[in-house]
């Protein structure tokens, strides 16, 4: 008998995958950093594979290496690497890497000699994110140091990459400014004399809504796993994630009872009280307090006071319940639980942070369409 669980539709995103291939003409990465948005990384990307995936995306070198210790052997692209990293068990693993700087090549280069292979780079420029990338001044000494290392052998640039601020806000003004740039920044490239196979710059956003930034390859994310980058539309996705507990206790109180931590919530009335063990240490996000939406009993809650490290209440009123009833904090929506866009809503972030949220190692995730 399980106690809470996090179950996983892999069903559901070999059909986004599917889905976001039928949109494009270019090769596919699904990215699957983050421990595959937390539903699973390995899982979530063999799910990802079965459906025509060609490439998986991470941000660190060890969750590069994750994958590649479970035997999977796509290309694999890395981007987030802090100096001194191990760099030559990625180059040696043929794993992709990201480079934004003269100082990060040189530490290629490095891992390249230790390895014994060329380091298989993917060179980024800031189109406006003012985040990763080498800023268009530093873009034409990148290239050039770039171009110089690939003739010695030492590397091989595969890829020109960048990435999007507002490609969630269709029709935004920054989007196209940025497309510009990444033009200009490709023509240096050339001008370089490099020319390589894959320029990306479509995230799911972009996947969906911009085929015209697709060039050779999307980075689809979060639309994996069937969450919409773009408030108000679906696109047909399905999410895969269902967050979900059975109560540990129920106890009939007097109008007027405080619950819960500070008593920041009170019964207006004589209730039925349902504790759901879940809590901040599982990945319920403490702002949830006396907003965070649960169904139980077929009915839609409200989480009822402070949520606690392992566990919340919730008010049902006069309705029945009883431990060992479910209480389904997201899922699909298809039997009118909530989903991860509700929670996001209502305690103010984004569904990104929901899903990821849900890491803890006590909550099993169990998956549903397991092939393996």
């Amino acid at each position: 008998m399980w106690q809470a669980e996090v179950r996983v539709d892999l069903d559901a995103i070999r059909e986004n995958v599917d889905r976001l291939r039928a949109g494009t003409s270019a090769e596919l990465m699904a990215v699957v950093k983050g421990d595959g948005y937390g539903h699973g990384m390995v899982p979530a990307a063999r799910a990802a594979l079965d459906a025509g995936a060609d490439w998986l995306g991470v941000c660190t070198l060890d969750e590069a290496l994750t994958l590649r210790a479970a035997g999977i052997d796509v290309p694999v692209l890395a981007w987030l690497l802090a100096p001194g990293l191990p760099l030559h068990t990625g180059v040696t693993a043929g794993v992709d890497l990201g480079v934004a700087s003269l100082p990060q090549l040189d530490e290629m280069l490095a891992a390249s000699r230790t390895a014994g292979r060329p380091a298989r780079l993917h060179l980024k420029i800031d189109t406006g994110l003012a985040r990763g990338g080498a800023t268009v001044a530093d873009w034409p000494a990148l290239l050039d140091a770039a171009a110089k290392a690939q003739a010695d052998g030492l590397v091989e640039v595969v890829g020109v990459w960048s990435h999007f601020v507002y490609a969630d806000l269709p029709g935004h003004p920054t989007t196209d400014r940025q497309v510009a740039v990444f033009h200009e920044g490709l023509a240096m490239v050339e001008r370089a004399g490099l020319r390589p196979r894959y320029r990306h710059l479509a995230n799911s956003a972009a996947t969906l809504t911009r085929p015209d930034t697709h060039f050779d390859l999307v980075r689809p994310g979060l639309a994996v796993y069937g969450l919409s980058p773009v408030a108000g539309e679906t696109y047909g996705l399905r999410p895969a994630m269902t967050a979900r507990a059975r109560v540990m206790l129920t106890k009939r109180v007097p109008a007027g009872a405080g619950v819960s931590y500070g008593h920041t919530y009170t019964t207006e009335r004589e209730a039925n009280l349902a504790v759901v063990p879940l809590g901040y240490a599982d990945g319920v996000p403490r702002h949830a307090s006396n907003c965070g939406p649960v169904q139980l009993g077929g009915v839609r809650r409200t989480i009822s006071g402070r949520v606690c490290m392992d566990q919340f209440v919730l008010d049902c009123g006069d309705d029945p319940v009883a431990a060992g009833d479910v209480a389904t904090l997201f899922g699909s929506g298809s039997d009118g639980e909530p989903t991860a866009d509700d929670w996001a809503e209502a305690v103010g972030t984004i569904n990104y942070e929901i899903v990821t949220r849900f890491g803890s190692t006590r909550v099993p995730r169990v998956y549903d369409g397991d092939r393996t």
